[in-house]
């Protein structure tokens, strides 16, 4: 299920900006757009009965939640940077912008999306808490749970790695000097 809803979101994705830009059919465009959570929902739900079933949680399990924390916090910004590509490509809008490297423009941008990162984190913390209190047994609880460290792990490394590496790297970027 996990791959089926990769795979959808970026058919979905590119369907839909298909629809509304080369095809010029915004509303179906739109309602294919609304198609990708969705999938996300249709992800955790699978999960849910898988786990009702008795099924030992598994890395399955725990990727589900991290997938639909990420999807719904990195899906706006996803669709929002396709929309401007397909945009320019298919309706004449303007070229898409990159920050510059070392630029403050480039660090509140890294800093925003290790804002997502940890949204991320906070949902597929939830998720993975409200399987263990609702389908979850003793046990497959505690399996459950366990990826909550996984989670804030993968916060950590891209705090470090992400917004912090960035604003070293501009803080310790010298100016070109011309002779």
């Amino acid at each position: 299920m996990i791959v089926i809803s990769e795979v959808g979101l970026w058919v979905l994705l590119a369907v839909g900006l298909t629809a509304r830009y080369p095809l010029r059919r915004p509303q179906l465009g739109a309602m294919l757009l609304w198609g990708i959570p969705l999938l996300d929902v249709a992800l955790i739900v699978a999960a849910a009965f898988d786990l009702n079933r008795g099924t030992e949680p598994g890395t399955v399990h725990g990727l589900a939640a991290i997938y639909l924390g990420a999807s719904i916090a990195f899906g706006p910004a996803l669709i929002r940077w396709a929309d401007i590509r397909f945009a320019h490509r298919f309706a004449g809008g303007p070229a898409p912008v990159k920050p510059a490297k070392g630029s403050k423009a480039r660090t509140a941008a890294t800093w925003r999306e290790w804002g997502r990162v940890v949204l991320a984190a906070l949902i597929a913390s939830a998720v993975l808490g409200l399987l263990a209190l609702t389908v979850a047994t003793g046990e497959q609880s505690s399996a459950l749970l366990s990826w909550g460290g996984r989670v804030w792990s993968i916060v950590a490394i891209w705090l470090v790695l992400g917004p912090l590496w960035e604003q070293l790297t501009a803080a310790t970027k010298t100016p070109d000097r011309q002779h």
